[in-house]
């Protein structure tokens, strides 16, 4: 059987070649082709430690016929059918006797810039994007990704449950695998190692990035961390004390119909402290809005307001998690872009109580990973306890705190990291407090030789929100120049050429998922930490009418 695929494959393959290429030099290009699906299929047979290749197949254009897009669901057969003829492999690692580490390698069968890019995940984890995947490639890359060691949706963490090598490879082993895996089969397939080695993930993939940078520092020359979620316990036990404070007392709930009456109370607070009103804090740090303004007085319509269960419970969501003195354990949400697709109503109250995405992975780890009881009573939380527990049981894990990063800068290695001031997921100011940390730690001529952090204003979690959120970072792979593209940025920083300074976002129609550029409807710049940008004048919708100065300075 398997040789009468292979034949098929062979077949089917040479067909193509035979209608794409002009008949002079046909039977070089041939032999090219054959000799790398040769080369791909061969590698079936490559042995490498603990770990058991699965797939070996060089896929011809339009070949491939992968999955709906992750999170979203659309329908990515049009993307698939313009990727280039690559080589894929996939892989197994099982570095403990309780690992199963599924792992993509997807190879050009042309036209190699000589590099590797490593993809990272989201929320749990449990998926391969193989759109990340593709669109790397597409732009010259051998890419890989991994599920970190299980199977599921991002959401969903019973798999943890009983299983404590899955939560180590979920953790950061995964990620290390992956890479180990991938740098050996770049070189049996190319006959030669990647040149630079990168790694980009948002959210829990930014959490892998600094693990990366933390724990396994000759790993990736360039790392782009995004929205890191990089204290999982501390933000995980956040999330659970928000859902307790907008269900333990029914009242207290506040419903998505909701959610405009704070954001618009908020924008009028704050909106004009930069000097524009835009809809747009470009330093939500300095909006101090009291939840007290919008309490309901007497024969107010309660969709006009909130009640004062309500307001008790915004005002925790803003002010953090704290333990029973007073003291701030980890910080609130930030103010501004509470609306939208990817704003409140998704990730902190939801649809209904306890059906926000964060009530769901605070319950969700505490229930498989933490107690290991599938029938936890959220309820019983108390924040001393429980992050204590969390940091007992997890924290070796899972979290990416390590402000040491001089191995990573010994290696020459570079880390961006970015966020989005106005993140309903994973509160802003954690990564400039991890920022600030290795500040402490190495001092900041030695942070500046190797790390930067943008702070983008608008910007909800990874992308989304009011403000300008297209700046080539995670899943962004149109723009190619290094002051449109943090990514392209970070790559000329490590190779030499240039340091990153000031970067250029912009506001683009669709859905992300163009690898083709188009014009913007609003551009911003985008500064590096601490500076923040500043209106000057002239129209509100081009990055020329801004500069970046240091924060205080007007």
């Amino acid at each position: 059987m398997s040789i009468h695929f292979g034949v098929v494959r062979f077949v089917l393959f040479s067909l193509i070649l035979a209608n794409t290429f002009p008949t002079l030099g046909q039977s070089a290009s041939m032999s090219k082709e054959t000799s790398g699906a040769a080369r791909c299929e061969q590698l079936s047979r490559l042995e490498l430690p603990s770990t058991t290749i699965t797939g070996a197949q060089l896929v011809p254009q339009g070949g491939f016929n992968g999955p709906a897009a992750p999170f979203t669901g659309r329908d990515l057969s049009p993307f698939y059918k313009n990727l280039p003829p690559f080589c894929r492999i996939s892989a197994e690692a099982k570095p403990s006797r309780d690992s199963q580490i599924k792992i993509e390698v997807w190879m050009p069968a042309a036209g190699w810039n000589g590099k590797l890019q490593a993809i990272g995940n989201g929320g749990f984890a449990g998926m391969v994007d193989y759109f990340q995947l593709g669109a790397a490639m597409s732009k010259g890359y051998a890419v890989t990704a991994t599920d970190t060691g299980h199977t599921g949706s991002p959401v969903d963490a019973t798999w943890a449950l009983g299983h404590p090598e899955k939560v180590v490879d979920f953790g950061h082993r995964g990620i290390h695998e992956m890479t180990r895996v991938a740098k050996s089969v770049v070189e049996a397939f190319y006959g030669k190692p990647q040149t630079r080695s990168y790694f980009a993930g948002c959210s829990d993939g930014g959490r892998e990035a600094l693990m990366e940078a933390q724990r396994y520092p000759a790993d990736y020359d360039g790392i782009l961390a995004g929205a890191p979620a990089n204290n999982w316990t501390a933000l995980l036990s956040a999330a659970v004390a928000d859902t307790q404070a907008l269900t333990l007392d029914p009242a207290s709930f506040i419903d998505r119909s909701q959610i405009p009456v704070i954001s618009h109370a908020v924008q009028a607070a704050c909106d004009e402290l930069d000097g524009l009103r835009d809809g747009i804090l470009n330093d939500p740090r300095q909006c101090h809005f009291d939840p007290a303004t919008i309490q309901c007085k007497t024969g107010q319509a309660p969709d006009k307001c909130l009640t004062s269960q309500q307001a008790t419970a915004l005002r925790k969501i803003y002010d953090g998690l704290r333990d029973s003195e007073g003291h701030l354990l980890y910080p609130g949400f930030l103010p501004g872009a509470e609306e939208g697709d990817g704003g409140w109503a998704t990730w902190i109250t939801g649809s209904a109580p306890r059906q926000s995405l964060l009530a769901l992975f605070g319950t969700g780890y505490f229930s498989n990973m933490v107690y290991e009881k599938p029938d936890w009573d959220y309820r019983t939380f108390r924040v001393e306890s429980g992050i204590k527990a969390a940091q007992e049981k997890t924290a070796a894990a899972l979290n990416a705190t390590d402000p040491d990063l001089s191995a990573f800068r010994a290696h020459g290695g570079k880390l961006v990291v970015y966020h989005g001031w106005e993140d309903p997921a994973i509160p802003a100011i954690a990564s400039i407090d991890y920022y600030q940390s290795v500040v402490a730690k190495l001092g900041q001529p030695a942070a500046d030789s190797f790390l930067r952090l943008y702070m983008v204003p608008g910007m909800q979690h990874c992308a989304d929100g009011p403000g300008a959120d297209s700046f080539g970072q995670v899943g962004k792979w149109a723009a190619t120049d290094p002051q449109h593209s943090i990514r392209v940025a970070l790559e000329q920083w490590v190779e030499g050429k240039a340091v990153p300074a000031t970067l250029i976002a912009g506001k683009y129609a669709g859905d992300g998922y163009s690898l083709q550029e188009t014009s913007p409807t609003m551009t911003r710049p985008l500064c590096p930490y601490p500076q923040v940008s500043r209106y000057r004048n002239g129209d509100s919708n081009l990055a020329a009418s801004f500069t970046c100065a240091a924060t205080g300075e007007k």
